[in-house]
């Protein structure tokens, strides 16, 4: 705005707020005399001075320069603000952890598990068990969310509670809990790094190219990539070493090695007693109980965490060297909603907050993303909403493994290309 106009009434402020709208009666209120108020005629004026009123339009001295449009935003440009900042965002009471409602989780969970497996053992209906299997490989996956808090440490602040219900929780679906739990954290303290991060991490386009043409249809034609889990856990992603079994591995230190041994002898005990189960109830009944939603728990996990880091219709970064931080990484992760299921997962789609700061409760990470979104501004992708069952992920899903190929081998802020030649994609 001007800060001077010139008027008929002479070079007087422009005034930047109006308490009441402007009419003739305000227009040179020193020269004029109004008869009655609310009215204005050439009867009811007095004029002092002869003025030229020709032109009826205030000029302003000086013009300030239009505002310039606004940048389109940059999801790779750093962020103005630390992540002390979003800290300090979150209610206190988000952090508190409480054992006695972790444990209620999983007692209502374990007995929805044993009362679905004891109800379609008893129909033993054609009609039934799809329903199950869709039903216990979502409680499998439910199961594996609260080991997954004790591998956090949101479980409780006891260490050995966690590792006990930890054990109980991940042994029960054939997940090595210790040798989950530390690569796991290796994802999230490397998170949205290209060659540090653990799971679901780019291809650099030279190990790309490595790759034969059989083992890239694999890996990128559903729906064999939601069902890597297991091979993951013996033998990690492609270049990378170890087995989340061994005790030696490259995963870990030595002074975990206790701890690898301990949840790989946990793990055979599962193992075994699922053979003797076998013999009990037969090969067929017991595939049909445990191994199927085992199959469904293993796609529920990949699809799941894929989409945590994949699938977004804008193309998010990756991150080498001096480029990548903490907070920069954490800041390309994304929630999902997947509708009646949020609850029965324990909100695990809730996820951005969560890979900032794990140690927060499941219970309270989506009051602490709501208070976090102010500082995060468009740093935060709000999720798409979900219908009761989320059919409309396997969209972001499809096309994701359709274009999310591999990243250059060189650059510090890299995007994902695409394989023209590989299930019909557009070079990007």
């Amino acid at each position: 705005m001007a800060s001077f106009v010139i008027s008929g009434c002479g070079l007087k402020p422009l005034p930047r707020i109006y308490p009441k709208p402007r009419t003739p009666h305000s227009l040179c209120s020193s020269n004029l005399r109004i008869s009655r108020p609310n009215q204005f005629s050439s009867s009811s004026i007095g004029i002092t001075q002869k003025r030229n009123w020709g032109l009826g339009v205030s000029a302003p001295l000086r013009i300030q320069p239009l505002e310039e449009e606004k940048k389109e935003f940059d999801p790779a440009a750093p962020p103005p603000f630390k992540l002390s900042d979003i800290k300090a965002a979150i209610p206190k009471h988000c952090w508190v952890k409480d054992p006695w409602r972790s444990v209620g989780y999983v007692v209502r969970d374990v007995v929805a598990v044993l009362g679905m497996a004891a109800a379609a053992a008893y129909f033993n209906s054609w009609l039934v068990w799809p329903l199950y299997w869709f039903a216990q490989s979502t409680m499998f996956w439910a199961l594996f969310v609260l080991g997954h808090d004790c591998g956090h440490g949101s479980f409780s602040n006891n260490p050995k509670l966690n590792s006990v219900f930890g054990h109980f929780l991940h042994s029960s679906i054939l997940v090595p809990y210790h040798g989950w739990r530390i690569s796991h954290r290796t994802h999230h303290q490397n998170h949205g790094h290209v060659e540090n991060d653990e799971s679901w991490h780019p291809l650099p386009e030279k190990i790309y190219n490595s790759m034969d043409s059989i083992t890239k249809k694999m890996r990128f034609t559903l729906p064999f990539p939601m069902l890597a889990y297991p091979i993951y856990l013996w033998k990690r992603s492609p270049g990378k070493k170890g087995s989340h079994y061994h005790p030696d591995s490259d995963l870990f230190v030595p002074a975990e090695r206790k701890d690898i041994i301990t949840s790989t002898v946990c793990w055979t005990a599962m193992a075994a007693l699922l053979v003797g189960l076998s013999f009990v109830m037969g090969p067929v009944q017991l595939l049909k109980l445990y191994g199927i939603p085992y199959l469904g728990f293993v796609a529920w996990l990949d699809i799941v965490t894929y989409l945590h880091h994949h699938g977004h219709e804008d193309k998010l970064p990756w991150y080498r060297g001096k480029e990548w931080s903490y907070l920069r990484g954490g800041l390309t992760t994304l929630d999902r909603d997947y509708g009646l299921i949020n609850n029965i997962h324990h909100d695990i789609g809730t996820h951005v907050i969560h890979h900032l700061f794990p140690q927060i409760p499941h219970y309270n990470l989506i009051e602490a993303t709501e208070a976090a979104k102010g500082v995060l501004g468009k740093y935060y992708r709000e999720p798409k909403k979900s219908g009761p069952l989320p059919l409309h992920l396997l969209g972001d899903l499809v096309r994701s493994m359709k274009k999310d190929h591999y990243v250059s081998d060189t650059g510090d802020v890299v995007y994902y290309q695409t394989d023209p030649q590989l299930n019909g994609g557009q070079k990007s």
